[in-house]
């Protein structure tokens, strides 16, 4: 049986991308870039999956897995999402999804997820289960100094209603702290929404925010229900709030104050009570002063402000995190490695992890997917290089090129890549999306 592939993703690079994989591995495939178009073919064709982006220019991931349950379709569905949005992506799960795969995709695991769904769709439906694995998904406090220093601090402001700006590099878990701030606090119980601001473009950033009506812009083939309104009686979680548009600052500015929200096309002003934390890898001292960030806004979300330690600045955590990211490892491959050498251990400990928790996580998955006996040595990992001090002035001439040797040096780590190349994180995203490269 040849299985049919159904592809919803907008990016048009990465969804050629995804599109020859599947055809090099003899599947039939059919892209598409919205949510309409997927819904106009799914009443026409069966498919053996649906794999779908979680953002979509008229809608998201979803809402079409929603419509597709509501359809009564039995199809595998599984999500795509970047790591800030890996909350999202289960509560797709919860909705009922199949998996989701979070960018940037890795060969390996990508494979293995999408062979487990396909051999669940060629089942007869009384053999499938429901049943999920449960990713173990512990939280690690750590016992350095800045991190015991840190979780005190969250103990204590978590009580409060107090607005957080919680500030650290890229991947040292700037959500999970939210997190662990909303699970501290009397809003527990309600709900916990993340919302990567970094990926709102000016257009689409009100509708995600505050919602729509149906009709009010041309895509707009649904009701939308904004963030604000779903966290409503909870937390609602701003990542990389910096990188939000300055219209739309205004915007959130007026909703923070006067706790209402009013969706694009609507004339009536919806109360929320929703407790913000935000989160940013940026200097908003020195957005103010570019223009980039209003001040307003600043001190609005700023009541208090939470530093996330950089992961090279805490010792022996180190070990922990490894630890902790090898049982979900084991958990998610079904794999059973337990332990690392004392050479792999010194190893993890010198390095510099410029992508902090994140890059460590990812190094721990692929050790444990190729470790060929129960132990982690030092064959296992990826060749270690230390980053380069090295550099960049753009130049129009070779502009691609520049940003692609730095995203290379920096290992997909976007902050440092932006530092290398002496440009702010906003510019780099856009540059990427005008030369089509994806990391």
């Amino acid at each position: 049986m040849k299985h049919h592939i159904l592809i919803v993703e907008d990016d048009v690079t990465f969804g050629a991308m995804l599109k020859s994989w599947f055809e090099r591995n003899a599947y039939e495939v059919s892209l598409f870039s919205n949510l309409a178009s997927a819904k106009q073919e799914l009443k026409k064709n069966r498919y053996s999956l649906i794999l779908s982006d979680l953002r979509l220019p008229d809608g998201d991931g979803i809402m079409l897995l929603q419509w597709v349950k509501e359809q009564n379709l039995t199809t595998p569905f599984m999500i795509m999402t970047s790591y800030a949005e890996v909350q999202s992506a289960v509560a797709a799960i919860k909705l009922g999804a199949e998996d989701y795969l979070e960018k940037p995709i890795v060969p390996s695991v990508f494979k293995e997820k999408i062979v487990q769904a396909l051999e669940k769709s060629t089942k007869p439906l009384k053999q499938q289960t429901k049943q999920k694995r449960v990713i173990s998904q512990e939280v690690i406090i750590g016992n350095s100094k800045v991190a015991k220093q840190m979780h005190d601090y969250i103990l204590r402001i978590a009580p409060t209603k107090m607005s957080i700006l919680i500030i650290g590099e890229s991947g040292t878990g700037k959500e999970y702290a939210a997190k662990m701030i909303h699970d501290h606090s009397p809003r527990k119980n309600r709900p916990f929404v993340a919302v990567d601001c970094g990926s709102l473009s000016k257009e689409l950033a009100p509708s995600e925010l505050f919602g729509h009506l149906k009709g009010s812009f041309t895509s707009a083939i649904d009701h939308k229900t904004g963030v604000f309104e779903l966290a409503n009686g909870g937390t609602l979680f701003l990542d990389e709030v910096g990188n939000l548009h300055y219209e739309v600052q205004m915007q959130l500015l007026r909703t923070l104050q006067e706790q209402r929200v009013r969706r694009v096309g609507s004339a009536e002003d919806i109360p929320v009570d929703v407790r913000i934390l935000a989160a940013t890898n940026e200097n908003l001292d020195q957005s103010i002063v570019k223009g980039r960030f209003r001040e307003d806004l600043y001190h609005r979300l700023n009541e208090f402000s939470l530093f996330v330690p950089p992961l090279r600045d805490r010792g022996n955590d180190i070990k922990l995190f490894a630890a902790a990211f090898l049982k979900q490892a084991n958990d998610e491959f079904e794999r059973n490695v337990k332990v690392f050498s004392p050479e792999t251990v010194m190893l993890l400990e010198k390095r510099h992890w410029s992508g902090n928790l994140r890059e460590l996580r990812n190094v721990i998955r692929r050790a444990v997917l190729f470790a060929s006996g129960d132990e982690i040595t030092p064959s296992d990992l990826p060749v270690y290089i230390e980053p380069k001090t090295e550099e960049f002035t753009l130049r129009p001439q070779n502009e691609k090129e520049q940003i692609e040797a730095a995203l290379q040096q920096a290992r997909g780590n976007k902050s440092l890549a932006a530092h290398l190349l002496k440009i702010d994180r906003k510019t780099l995203y856009n540059k990427m999306h005008l030369y089509g490269i994806i990391v």
